[in-house]
């Protein structure tokens, strides 16, 4: 039987990422992808590295948290982020991607590796004797979950998050929608806006917030995570919290010099042949009759065709802070890594940047040579630093953001002046560090 060096458990992007830093260094790497031998509640393909969720990895923007994440990840040679820039699709200031050449892109890298074995199988233990890494991300099947709650001595860490609806693009009225970038970002067309009248939304509102959605079992409660919340938990807020929040008109003009609508949604591409659209912002756990229902009543969607509804699923993390070493490491055994949103990384970005460097600590611990850890100045190490040391209680996934890293020395007076400080500081500190480890990172 063939020996390997490391095996890792779940062909996310977390585990994809991985296992390719690890192959390209030399080591012999076993990837384990349960799909399509069991499925999940929200992937819809076998491919590794599929998106469930939204298209968009967010923000490009290198003056913005996610731009600047994405950046130090090209710089440590992220194939994930390689194919992410290569399936790129107009979305403005951010990266979106055609969702099938991105994930089969990532795949065929992945299986051609000769270094790396790809197995279709659950995993229902975790290995002992081999260096691991666990990467099965929020939808962990109940078996293993249950294994890493024995092991790490932590039970019942969850959110719920939820999935936009997909819309065919043939089925949009273009006479009352139009296409335009908030602020104009990007092109013109990168977006495709349905505008609302206070008469249009007053409606839309009052059928949402009625609307029948599908319950929660009885030994769960709802737990969201605030930056991806449905759209009908935003709406009960309050009356204008849609129109201030997903629904915001401000920035949007359309081809006629309007601009005074109460509010808009927003519909982003979904592949290259823009036969699809996403509904920007609305992740729901409405029925799917009600779904067709309710976001008909939006001007430009009344005949709209759902290629995808919206849904809700069980995310499961561990908690990170008592758990994990900065390094990713299981503080009671350094062999074994967990990497991706189990750990408490919310979004795809930073999911890539979990999955990169444990599997470059993973070649690390087998070589025998210290483990790596960001500087706290950068992205990636200030986002290493919130899920190995948060305080806060209970521990709650976080997307990257300026308000990870450290202050600064000196006060800065202005957001923007802040945070290019902050930009610059990390460009710095990172290519420090590329520069200290040396050929290593070369691959």
């Amino acid at each position: 039987m063939k020996r390997y060096d490391l095996i890792i458990v779940g062909g996310g992007l977390a585990g994809s990422e991985a296992s390719w830093q690890a192959a390209s260094r030399g080591l012999e790497v076993l990837l384990y992808e349960m799909r399509p031998v069991q499925t999940t509640p929200a992937h819809q393909t076998p491919w590794l590295a599929e998106l469930v969720c939204s298209n968009s990895l967010k923000s490009a923007a290198p003056d913005t948290a996610p731009g600047l994440l994405k950046e130090e990840l090209r710089g440590l040679g992220s194939l994930v982020l390689r194919m992410a820039d290569a399936a790129r699709i107009p979305a403005g200031s951010a990266l979106a991607v055609d969702r099938e050449q991105f994930a089969r892109s990532v795949s065929e890298a992945i299986v051609n590796h000769p270094a790396i074995t790809v197995v279709r199988e659950e995993v229902r233990d975790i290995p002992v004797d081999t260096p691991t890494i666990i990467a099965t991300g929020p939808l962990t099947s109940e078996a293993l979950s249950e294994r890493i709650s024995q092991w790490t001595g932590e039970r019942d860490l969850y959110f719920h998050d939820s999935i936009s609806p997909i819309i065919d693009a043939q089925t949009v009225d273009d006479t009352k929608a139009f296409f335009a970038s908030r602020h104009e970002e990007g092109e013109a067309g990168d977006y495709l806006n349905c505008p609302l009248t206070k008469e249009d939304y007053l409606r839309f509102h009052t059928a949402l917030t009625q609307a029948a959605v599908v319950p929660f079992h009885g030994f769960e409660e709802p737990r969201y995570f605030e930056a991806c919340l449905p759209i009908e938990e935003i709406a009960s807020r309050g009356l204008d919290a849609l129109a201030y929040g997903p629904m915001r008109p401000v920035g949007l003009v359309d081809s006629r010099g309007r601009r005074d609508f109460y509010a808009v949604v927003q519909l982003r591409r979904e592949n290259q042949m823009g036969s699809a659209f996403n509904m920007v912002g609305f992740q729901t756990k409405m029925t799917y009759p009600e779904q067709k229902r309710v976001f008909r009543l939006i001007p430009g969607l009344e005949q709209a065709e759902f290629l995808r509804f919206g849904s809700l699923h069980r995310n499961t993390y561990i908690n990170s802070p008592k758990l994990l070493r900065d390094t990713l490491q299981l503080r009671v055994r350094e062999n074994l890594f967990f990497a991706g949103q189990i750990t408490g990384v919310e979004g795809y970005t930073e999911s890539i940047a979990t999955g990169l460097l444990a599997g470059l600590n993973a070649v690390r611990l087998v070589q025998g040579c210290d483990l790596l850890v960001p500087p706290p100045f950068t992205a990636l190490g200030a986002l290493v630093r919130y899920i190995a040391y948060a305080t806060s209680e209970p521990f709650q996934p976080m997307n990257i953001n300026f308000g990870l890293l450290p202050d600064l020395p000196q006060r800065v007076r202005g957001k923007r002046e802040r945070r290019q400080h902050m930009v610059r500081r990390a460009v710095a500190a990172a290519e420090q560090w590329r520069a200290s480890v040396g050929a290593f990172l070369g691959g």
